[in-house]
């Protein structure tokens, strides 16, 4: 599976994968998924968000009783030149983990279903984990048909464009309600298991996190001609919001990038007359992260007054702070537990995930499985087979405790 879906999107040159959302990379990789369903005999649906699901004891959520249904995947989408195991892993160990399943012998009592949700990463739209926030009734419909990618294409229209109804997307309360489990599988964004030296490790809550832009516009002008006492330079304000944002991170302890900037007109020749950048920021507590983000903004703001440059900041998206159902969480700790020799690590993270946003409506758990590298976003993430296999093996323990009792 995972060398039939290693190429899907690849870029040649990068190596990394550029698996945006509705375009033809994002076909390629729902052609995969739905021909692994349909290799196992599964049920698939496609449901009117465009999330895939495969289903095993039932032809689909209408067949499922409220709470009954455990459920596990990922994404397949990527970030601009993204790793390879970001998201897949999770969808390729959810078959794999089914196929341990069949091996052992196991019968599931409960409906079993895995998901790929589509557009996780948010690297065409701007907002991230766009198909389980439709799903979860925390994105609607009307906001969801503003979305547009750089060119200007708006989400509807690229929907449209690769075969899906866009009028059908919304909430979609009737399906979340049969899921009584959702457990997903991810590689580890950081090197908490590689310190600790266990392969595989329990997400106890996600922090708060979110994304916002700033608009830094001054006078476009020629970089040849126009004194430096007479520029209205954007690009000032811009740079030093940039290290201010690093300050704050590191008085904090939070984490603050600005890891996109658009700059017009864009000339080597020309003094900007619009920068705009887009920060990203996550802290361990929301306190925490309000401080950041007024510290960012009130830095930007006073240069951009000493620049002549007028600013707007506006939050593009916002997840709060997820503390995974404890419950749930104690009960794959002690699945793992029992054939492990000492206790399964729990730890937290900065990164989002579709379990977050799902957190809120249905019980959630994840999984992480050790990157040695910590390197995550980046062509140069890695996890080693065996700990992947590991991975496998923990996520078919706790399907088996969840759904066939």
């Amino acid at each position: 599976m995972w060398e039939e879906l290693r190429p899907l999107g690849r870029d040649s040159s990068s190596g990394g994968y550029r698996r945006f959302a509705w375009t033809g990379a994002d076909t390629d990789c729902r052609a995969w998924f739905r021909a692994q369903a349909e290799a196992r005999g599964l049920a698939y649906e496609l449901d009117r968000n465009g999330n895939q699901w495969a289903w095993l004891g039932a032809t689909g959520h209408q067949d499922v009783a409220p709470g009954e249904a455990v459920v596990t995947g990922s994404h397949l989408d990527s970030v601009p030149d993204g790793g390879a195991f970001d998201g897949p892993l999770g969808v390729v160990s959810s078959f794999a983990a089914l196929d341990e399943l069949r091996g052992r012998g196991a019968e599931p009592t409960r409906p079993l279903a895995i998901v790929n949700f589509g557009d996780e990463e948010g690297a065409r739209f701007g907002l991230a984990c766009v198909g389980s926030r439709l799903s979860a009734g925390a994105l609607t419909a009307e906001a969801a048909h503003r979305l547009r990618d750089g060119d200007g294409v708006t989400l509807p229209q690229a929907m449209e464009r690769a075969g899906h109804d866009p009028e059908a997307i919304g909430p979609d309360p009737e399906r979340l309600a049969t899921i009584g489990a959702f457990v997903e599988l991810h590689v580890e964004q950081g090197r908490a298991l590689d310190l600790s030296g266990d392969p595989v490790g329990i997400a106890s809550a996600i922090w708060p996190h979110g994304r916002w832009r700033f608009d830094f516009r001054g006078e476009a002008n020629h970089a040849g001609t126009t004194r430096l006492e007479d520029r209205r330079d954007p690009m000032l304000s811009y740079a030093a919001t940039v290290l201010a944002a690093r300050e704050q991170a590191r008085l904090t302890g939070a984490l603050a990038t600005f890891g996109k900037v658009s700059v017009e007109p864009n000339g080597v020749n020309a003094i900007p007359s619009l920068v705009r950048g887009w920060l990203d920021a996550r802290a361990a507590g929301q306190d925490t992260l309000d401080t950041v983000i007024t510290g960012i903004e009130r830095a930007a703001a006073e240069r951009a007054a000493r620049d002549g440059v007028d600013l707007d900041v506006v939050r593009e998206s916002f997840t709060p702070v997820v503390e995974f159902q404890h419950a749930l969480r104690d009960e794959l700790g002690a699945l793992l537990g029992k054939k492990s020799e000492r206790p399964v690590p729990v730890l937290g993270t900065g990164a989002g995930h579709d379990a977050g946003i799902l957190s809120a409506t249905v019980p959630t758990a994840m999984l992480f499985v050790r990157n040695p590298t910590g390197v995550s976003h980046s062509p140069a993430e890695a996890a080693a087979e065996d700990d992947c296999v590991a991975g496998v093996t923990a996520l078919a323990d706790v399907l088996e405790g969840l759904a066939c009792r």
